[in-house]
């Protein structure tokens, strides 16, 4: 009798280490597939960064841009309010000359 109630022990523990084997076959498969989608997250973020530096280096072309035209506006306003400067002058003068 103790023979036969030691193999139902071992044969317990046999389909045990089974069932403990599959799940853990299971548990792989399914960190196999987290893995894999780990990966193609981190290839999206690897293209979505690139986007982000290749859109920022064209806004600060085009902010390089902008500031330069700014510049030149910024000459032609000084330039045009030293003629209108200047002609108010020569108005005044004509007026003074004009009053004597």
């Amino acid at each position: 009798m103790e023979k036969f109630e030691l193999q139902e022990i071992l044969n317990a523990l046999n389909l045990f280490s089974t069932n403990i084997n599959t799940q853990f076959d299971s548990l792989e498969n399914r960190m196999d597939g987290i893995d894999n989608k780990v990966g193609l997250i981190e290839k999206k973020v690897g293209l979505l960064e690139n986007k982000v530096e290749t859109l920022d280096e064209r806004m600060n072309e085009r902010f390089d841009r902008l500031e330069k035209k700014f510049e030149g506006f910024k000459v032609e306003s000084m330039e045009t309010q030293e003629t209108v400067d200047y002609l108010s002058s020569k108005v005044l003068q004509h007026e003074k000359k004009l009053r004597k």
